[in-house]
């Protein structure tokens, strides 16, 4: 054994929580829903339309953090894992922290102290990323909740640094004028400890099982009782904390959820309603039906446009969405073809960093950060607001679609671009983003040369962002040639399709 924490001292624990009995809790659920305008069915649903400030958005912060930050081995999947016979976590436990049955994860806890975490501090960082939302994990797979809940004693207000965390970081978001949102990934925890319980672990202690339980098989459907607990522990973030962005892991795709669903998505909303905002459900795979919420791709890409707003939700590591030494960390340059090949599809980026256990953000990871903010401060005029153009893009390079697609190896060349477009006052701007750099001292566009038939109206002119003065170009049959040395998004402004008044003073 080579590290020496404090184990949890369980005398020291508050009672456990009694939520045995959800009648009077389901029946408050059921009331809004009766009062509508979403009733729990799917037609009902499909009324739903994404908001515009989301579809404008492009690109969001997600935030791993939590008692899986202290042992900061493997990835944020530890709290199972070391639980699993045979497996790395497992090994590493045993010589690292001892015996399952003397420390288990429970013990990481205490030392789970977030003693240099300052709210304000990362709501910065990512606003200067330029980032337009936040969703913090609120409650992963683990079962400890980082906001402040009323259905269990297991959370970081009521031990470790005793404080919520997730409320503090929500308020400085609204502080940074960003959107805050929330994760939940409570749906995993049917089964998510279940190692534990074939062999002699803390996870079969009574004193304990609150935590740890379910801790049932993967094989078997969740029980009413967890299902409707899933249930009330996301309405409760929903009214404690009014997150305009809910994003569920992919377990809720199992049938039993079902019917969980849909009163959640119109408890959900029908409270946005009545607070007068306009909120998102981000889903994996078939969890709910097309056009009732957005859909959602881990580690993604979707081949081509796809006619409704979607999400990529990626990290900036190819190893673990927590924070562990030695991260196989991304290039500013991936994150950039990332944002701007899923904005060109229309889909919005969900950008994942992992704090350190006490609070901090890695150097690393604030470094990239600042730099994809310094690249959309100059470029971001071709990301915000944005729609899809005709095509998304050309070039020899491919993007596999798809999910957990993020690791390829791809060398993008000058002839790699992603299109964006915008209507503003009456004249139509289309934006291509090179993804390599120019080859012969210039970047040439296939879809803007004359003959393409894909702009269809004239060239009133054309800029390079971030350039000083006149952008040298010629439009031939094939290309649209931009004499320039770097790798610079061209902007093309079209001729006005009729005649209409500039309102330049806004």
């Amino acid at each position: 054994m080579t590290h020496e924490l404090p184990p949890l001292d369980l005398g020291s624990l508050p009672d456990p929580v009694d939520v045995s009995d959800n009648t009077e809790a389901l029946a408050s659920v059921r009331a809004v829903i009766a009062a509508g305008p979403y009733t729990d069915t799917w037609e009902s649903l499909r009324q739903y339309t994404p908001p515009q400030w989301y579809q404008d958005a492009k690109f969001g912060i997600f935030i791993h953090w939590g008692v899986y930050s202290v042992p900061a081995f493997g990835n944020e999947w530890y709290s199972r894992n070391m639980y699993q016979e045979g497996s790395p976590e497992h090994a590493h436990h045993l010589a690292t922290y001892g015996d399952h049955r003397e420390f288990g994860y429970k013990d990481f806890i205490p030392s789970f102290t977030m003693d240099r975490f300052d709210p304000d501090e990362w709501a910065a960082l990512f606003r200067r990323s330029g980032a337009q939302f936040v969703v913090p994990v609120a409650e992963h797979h683990d079962g400890f909740a980082m906001y402040d809940t009323d259905r269990s004693r297991w959370s970081a207000a009521s031990m470790g640094p005793e404080r919520d965390v997730f409320g503090d970081l929500s308020a400085a978001v609204d502080r940074a004028w960003m959107v805050r949102g929330a994760s939940t990934h409570r749906a995993e925890h049917w089964f998510f400890m279940n190692g534990g319980t074939k062999f002699d672990s803390d996870v079969l202690d009574p004193r304990t099982q609150d935590f740890y339980g379910p801790a049932q098989r993967k094989e078997t459907a969740p029980s009413e009782r967890h299902l409707e607990d899933w249930l009330l522990r996301t309405v409760e973030i929903i009214d404690k904390y009014r997150p305009q962005v809910l994003w569920f892991d992919w377990w809720i795709e199992h049938p039993a959820f079902k019917p969980y669903l849909t009163q959640l998505a119109a408890y959900y909303y029908n409270r946005a309603a009545s607070w007068g905002r306009e909120v998102v459900i981000n889903y994996k795979w078939d969890a709910f039906a097309e056009g009732t919420a957005v859909y959602d791709i881990e580690r993604g890409a979707m081949g081509e446009i796809r006619p409704f707003v979607w999400q990529n939700d990626t990290s900036v590591s190819k190893t673990s969405w927590s924070w562990i030494p030695n991260h196989d960390y991304k290039s500013v340059d991936d994150l950039i073809v990332e944002l701007v090949d899923v904005v060109s599809k229309n889909g919005v980026l969900l950008l994942n960093v992992g704090p350190k256990a006490d609070g901090t953000i890695p150097e690393a990871e604030r470094d990239m950060l600042l730099a994809l903010g310094k690249w959309l401060d100059v470029n971001g005029e071709a990301v915000y607001g944005t729609r899809p153009w005709v095509i998304s893009g050309e070039g020899p390079t491919t993007i596999e679609a798809g999910s957990f697609v993020d690791s390829a190896a791809r060398a993008f060349t000058g002839a790699d671009f992603r299109f964006t477009a915008r209507a503003h006052l009456g004249s139509d701007s289309v934006y291509a983003v090179p993804l390599g750099e120019p080859e012969d001292g210039a970047l040439r566009i296939r879809a803007f040369g004359s003959a393409s038939g894909l702009l269809t109206r004239g060239i009133k002119s054309v800029a390079l962002l971030g350039a000083d003065g006149a952008t040298e170009w010629e439009q031939t049959a094939d290309h649209l040639v931009v004499r320039t040395d770097r790798q610079a998004v061209v902007k093309v402004t079209l001729e006005p399709e009729t005649a209409q008044p500039r309102w330049d003073f806004f």
